[in-house]
């Protein structure tokens, strides 16, 4: 799941910030670029954010499913 949530997450991004940079400055050229560099690392960022998130309430649900504690 992570995997395509990464990816719509990734074009969302994109879309946003060369919309953004392009309205602010008027250059395609600048837009694009801004939309390569800044969302690609924002992410990659956000997969491995999501992983440790997955992980986390896994580890989570297996310490309140265990034994219980008097």
């Amino acid at each position: 799941m992570a995997h395509k949530k990464t990816l719509t997450f990734a074009l969302l991004h994109m879309t946003i910030a060369f919309s953004v940079v392009w309205a602010l400055t008027g250059s395609i050229a600048l837009g694009g670029a801004v939309a390569l560099i800044e969302p690609t690392l924002n992410t990659i960022a956000y997969f491995f954010h999501e992983k440790v998130w997955e992980r986390w309430g896994r580890g989570r649900k297996s310490r309140h499913t265990g034994p219980a504690h008097s």
